[in-house]
């Protein structure tokens, strides 16, 4: 029942998805069709997911990256060059020589500090200032320029370890980062490429302070080969009790989920079950097949069916069930020909005659079976 409900948002989601095709936004297309999904599968939904990931490498760049040309000739044409000498970017999104610029900042930083931006008389407001502002422009699902998902690293770590008061000052003494035993490079520098290795990674430190990050089909990882799982769990464990959120603060959270679904067994208790189902179930003992005298549709009763329900409440259920029957008939019938005209539509997009033979060789059913009913109540 609760999936039913979703139907409408799913098909809003699918519209949504349609427009953003034949705008050129594949990335926004792909997130509401999978969101439809979530809400209520659909035939249609799938075979537009479907179309996307078996043709996304090539109509990416073509029929739903359209671009003007001056905008790809003038602002890309220097970095789709560093694009391939860095191997850090994604060449099929655009970036902008700000971008470019940004990223190459923060590769020749000395230290923590110049990353961020600030000097080390920064106060912690300061410190959550510079770490926001630079985080949500380096992350590597806005920022496409090649070494973007390096320089987010380097400010994730940055913060990690300035917002610490003991490994400020451990890093103020040393120059180092704090517990990296062996890795003196001279002079007080560090490496930043020996990877994050605060008590955080750096896309969990960004969900922290933005709840969840940006929207994307290709999530960026990140590792952490000195942080073991253990060391996670504790640190987040911590930031659980600094929130206050203890055993009965999370009960009364979840007490209205609890009472919904107590409500929503005790109502299932009181309704009895439909004396008819249109498919066979066991679990409620409607396994004795009838078939209805007007349009002959099949459907299921239990062995005391025959004895409880004569004369008038007998046709009143049959009228129910061919009711029911036709309603899903027609509702399948509608689902056949959406899936029909998205493949087609996909096909003439992609250029896939597969995808068109599979349009044209799709049975449709239900659409046959509404002709007959139809046939039927005009016969009659």
């Amino acid at each position: 029942m609760k999936m039913e409900g979703n139907r409408d948002e799913a098909e809003k989601c699918i519209n949504i998805a349609t427009r953003s095709l034949e705008a050129g936004d594949k990335d926004k297309a792909l997130k509401f069709l999978i969101k439809a999904e979530k809400l209520y599968p659909t035939d249609r939904a799938k075979a537009l997911l479907e179309a996307l990931t078996k043709n996304g490498s090539s109509a990416g760049n073509g029929a739903y990256r359209r671009r003007p040309a001056q905008s790809s000739e003038s602002t890309n044409a220097q970095p789709e060059k560093e694009n391939h000498e860095s191997g850090g970017g994604d060449s099929s999104k655009g970036f902008t020589k700000e971008q470019v610029e940004g990223v190459q900042r923060i590769k020749r930083c000395k230290d923590y500090y110049e990353v961020l931006g600030v000097n080390k008389e920064v106060n912690e407001d300061e410190l959550k200032k510079a770490y926001r502002k630079l985080a949500l422009k380096f992350h590597p699902d806005k920022n496409h320029a090649p070494g973007a998902t390096e320089a987010f690293k380097k400010i994730g770590n940055a913060y990690a370890v300035l917002s610490n008061p003991d490994k400020r000052r451990q890093y103020d003494l040393s120059g180092e980062e704090p517990s990296s035993p062996g890795h003196s490079h001279g002079g007080g520098g560090f490496d930043f490429q020996r990877g994050f290795e605060a008590d955080i990674t750096p896309e969990d430190l960004f969900n922290m302070f933005f709840g969840g990050g940006f929207p994307s089909s290709s999530p960026h990882t990140f590792t952490n080969s000195r942080t073991s799982h253990s060391q996670q769990t504790d640190y987040r464990q911590e930031r659980t009790e600094e929130r206050g959120d203890g055993g009965f603060s999370m009960f009364i959270q979840l007490m209205p989920i609890v009472v919904l679904i107590l409500v929503s067994i005790l109502s299932q208790m009181m309704v009895s079950p439909p004396p008819y189902s249109l498919y066979s179930r066991p679990s409620t003992g409607q396994t004795v097949k009838r078939q209805t005298d007007n349009l002959h549709v099949d459907y299921y009763v239990t062995r005391d069916f025959k004895s409880e329900f004569k004369g008038s409440a007998l046709q009143q259920i049959e009228k129910n069930v061919e009711d029911d029957y036709v309603s899903n008939v027609r509702n399948n019938c509608w689902k056949e020909r959406q899936t029909k005209t998205d493949l087609l539509y996909a096909a003439k997009v992609y250029r896939d005659d597969r995808m068109r033979k599979k349009a044209e060789l799709m049975t449709m059913d239900n659409c046959r079976e509404l002709d007959r009913l139809n046939n039927l109540f005009r016969g009659g």
